[in-house]
């Protein structure tokens, strides 16, 4: 099985870059803002994350590998669009599954990636909260 994110979907030039960062939505946390511009062309992901958050390439490396295998499993569920995610100086001392939980926190508040289900919620199912009432029917 190929784990690689495809060609396809990647946010790779230059003007395309530049046009998300001017023209779409911003949400940010301490360790990364994503830069989201909506279109007709499927998910793509472009990364940046210079040297100020890593001095050092395999520190850059490992921020983009966690990144890039989130986005490559949430892609099927996000809104079609340009998503460009900017890693901050903090992501650098954090580890995989915080940076991936930081991408997908900041996808479901830029409206991409739906909110996932609370337990309990099937029709004709009582939660603890919302027991259902008894019906006078016997």
């Amino acid at each position: 099985m190929n784990r690689c994110l495809p060609r396809e979907a990647r946010v790779r030039a230059r003007p395309e870059f530049d046009r998300v960062f001017a023209e779409g939505k911003r949400t940010a946390s301490p360790l990364l803002a994503l830069h989201w511009r909506p279109d007709g062309d499927g998910a793509r992901m472009g990364l940046a994350v210079s040297r100020k958050v890593d001095r050092r390439a395999v520190g850059r490396n490992r921020i983009k590998r966690a990144l890039r295998e989130q986005f490559r499993h949430l892609r099927h569920q996000l809104a079609s669009g340009a998503y460009v995610v900017v890693a901050r100086p903090l992501a650098a001392r954090s580890d995989q599954s915080a940076l991936q939980q930081a991408l997908v926190d900041a996808l479901r508040r830029a409206g991409a990636l739906p909110l996932p289900t609370p337990p309990g919620t099937m029709p004709g199912r009582a939660s603890p909260l919302h027991p259902v009432p008894a019906s006078s029917g016997e």
